[in-house]
């Protein structure tokens, strides 16, 4: 059973779900969610890892178990994965859905010492678009719904930084995209990984939710590039 961890990063205390091996080989796994979703939506690509490491899957801030506040932003959700990062044993590898990824690609430039590798799901270069944001609901959505009021206009206007960003990084990067099901498109993909000096695209046709759509098939591309076998010695 997966231990519940709360992590002092700030203003806000986060949620964690510590999923422990009894003999880790491998370094840690931190996943990170996207909006509305939380720490729960990984269970099935935990059950693939944990064999082998530790995994740390966590809510972000409104979301889930963590606190809540008055400010949501990339940034400040990059700021707290990047404190959080500092209490694992690490270097640590970070996977990251939609938000969550776009997260920790600001966490993986802020601490490069803390983080190893780094998988996006279903994530592009993030280019200008007609604002197009959801209603709020007329019940509670399960998170605080300021995250998507105040997050969606960082995504729809991106800030003008990103490529120098993502230029800025510094770990073997994996996007596993969803395909033509997905919205975020395959062209918009291929820019991000070209701009990472080691980036590289496996794409599966299961639209954005990857991990959920393709969990078998998703884990397989996670742990390949994780965990590349060692090269054969040639005689």
């Amino acid at each position: 059973m997966p231990e519940r961890v709360t992590v002092d990063v700030g203003d806000v205390a986060l949620s964690v779900l510590v999923h422990r091996c009894p003999a880790p080989r491998l370094p840690p796994v931190v996943l990170v969610h996207g909006t509305g979703a939380d720490a729960r939506t990984w269970d099935a690509a935990v059950a693939g890892l944990v064999p082998d490491r530790d995994v740390h899957a966590v809510d972000l801030r409104g979301h889930g178990a963590s606190g809540r506040t008055d400010v949501y932003s990339v940034a400040t959700m990059a700021a707290d994965l990047a404190a959080l990062l500092r209490s694992v044993p690490g270097p640590a590898d970070v996977v990251g859905h939609s938000l969550g990824g776009l997260v920790a690609l600001r966490a993986a430039v802020a601490g490069p010492d803390r983080v190893r590798r780094v998988v996006l799901e279903d994530v592009g270069l993030l280019h200008p678009r007609p604002s197009d944001p959801p209603p709020r609901p007329d019940y509670d959505p399960g998170f605080d719904w300021r995250v998507v009021e105040q997050v969606r206009p960082e995504v729809d206007s991106p800030a003008a930084d990103w490529p120098e960003v993502l230029a800025a990084v510094t770990q073997p990067l994996l996007v596993v995209a969803g395909g033509p099901l997905s919205f975020v498109r395959a062209e918009h993909v291929e820019e991000l990984a070209a701009i990472v000096p080691d980036g590289r695209v496996v794409t599966l046709g299961t639209g954005h939710e990857v991990h959920l759509g393709a969990p078998g098939a998703f884990l397989d591309a996670v742990r390949s590039f994780l965990d590349p076998a060692p090269a054969r010695r040639t005689t």
